[in-house]
Order: C-alpha cells, then sequence, then structure tokens
C-alpha cells in the first residue's frame, strides 16, 4: 500500500530541498511530482530558447528548472492551465491534473489538480487549498510513498519549510475565500507579491 505525501511550498528553492531529500532516501523519480507557479517567467526561461528575434522557442532542456534538486526536474514541462496561469510541472499529479481537465472537453484542467489531488487521498478542502496556493505564487510537491516508508519521507519534506495548510486556508477564508476557482483570472505578479508580504513569505530563487 502507498501514501500521497504532499506540502505546499511558497518558494522553488524549499520544494527543491525536499524533493532532493525524498531523491535522497530512495523515492523514486516517478513517484515525484511538482507543480510550480512561473507568473514571474524566472523558470520557463531556463529551460526555453530564446531566437534572435526574441521570441521564446521550445523543446530545450529543463534540468535547471528548479534548480540541484535532480533528475525529476529535468522532466519539467510547460502548461497553461485555465485558474492557474503559467506553471512548470512534472510528474504522475500533473499529468492527472491535465488529464481531467482534457476529458471535460477543454473544461478547466485547473479543476483537474483539485479532482487529482482528492483522487491522491487528500479531502477536498485541502485540495482546493493547495490548488488555490499554486494559483497564488506556491509550489506544490507530491510524492507516492510505501506505507512502511511514510514516516522517513515526511522527515525529508519537513527538512524545508512549508506551508500549515490550516492555517493557510484560514487566512484565505478571511478575505472571503471558499474554495478554488478554476474560472478565475490567474494571479499576476503583483498579486503574488502582494500575497508574500501579507504571509510574510520570502522568495528564495
Amino acid at each position: 500500500m502507498t501514501k500521497t505525501i504532499t506540502r505546499l511550498f511558497d518558494n522553488y528553492a524549499d520544494a527543491a530541498q525536499a524533493i532532493h531529500e525524498l531523491e535522497s532516501i530512495g523515492v523514486p523519480r516517478d513517484d515525484i511530482s511538482v507543480i510550480a507557479n512561473d507568473a514571474h517567467g524566472k523558470h520557463a526561461s531556463a529551460h526555453e530558447g530564446v531566437n534572435s528575434d526574441g521570441e521564446v522557442t521550445t523543446g530545450t532542456s529543463a534540468g535547471a528548472v528548479l534548480g540541484g534538486a535532480g533528475g525529476l526536474l529535468a522532466g519539467l514541462g510547460m502548461l497553461a492551465i485555465p485558474g492557474l496561469g503559467p506553471i512548470v510541472a512534472a510528474g504522475w499529479l500533473a499529468a492527472g491534473a491535465v488529464g481531467a481537465g482534457v476529458g471535460a472537453l477543454g473544461g478547466a484542467a485547473a479543476g483537474g489538480l483539485v479532482g487529482a489531488l482528492r483522487h491522491a487521498g487528500h479531502s477536498e478542502e485541502d485540495a482546493n487549498v493547495y490548488s488555490e496556493g499554486v494559483r497564488r505564487g506556491g509550489v506544490l510537491l507530491s510524492a507516492k510513498v510505501d506505507d512502511a516508508e511514510v514516516e522517513r519521507a515526511n522527515a525529508a519534506v519537513n527538512s524545508a519549510p512549508a506551508v500549515d495548510i490550516a492555517a493557510r486556508g484560514a487566512e484565505y477564508r478571511k478575505e472571503g475565500w471558499t474554495r478554488f476557482d478554476e474560472t478565475a483570472a490567474p494571479y499576476s505578479i503583483e498579486d503574488i507579491e502582494r500575497d508574500r508580504a501579507r504571509y510574510g513569505t520570502i522568495p528564495r530563487n
């Protein structure tokens, strides 16, 4: 039997540290998934080329996107998902979220992220907070681990400072938020920076 361990991070460096720790205890890359907001465009530029006309081209290596976290991140690809905006993503959870969106005849794949998280064993409430966290600039990390390895895996991901989901959800609800809305406009860079200032998070890019 396996269990899904998920964490939301406010910046890329902390997520990369957690991925490195998971890999160091032997969690296979195929069992780790990451979905990261890229509204700033910093990570797109790490794995997309720019031609002589200044136009972005695709198909080049994505290996440096989150930096120093091992081979998993070499598989990151760019996705534009309604409600989330531009993201970089890799792994089973990302595939499940996008697949759900395609299956809805072009419906919002971001809604698919909530569904994918619920299918992985998370409550509807947590799935909505995780998805909203990505919308607001966060990085979502999920790993499937054997029951016998859950304690070690939790210790590995807890080596990096993650968001307290219950507390963050409570903060969102104080603003009138009730659930992740896949039809809402993606957060702008200014929106993300405002939230980071509000919650006292500092990007470690």
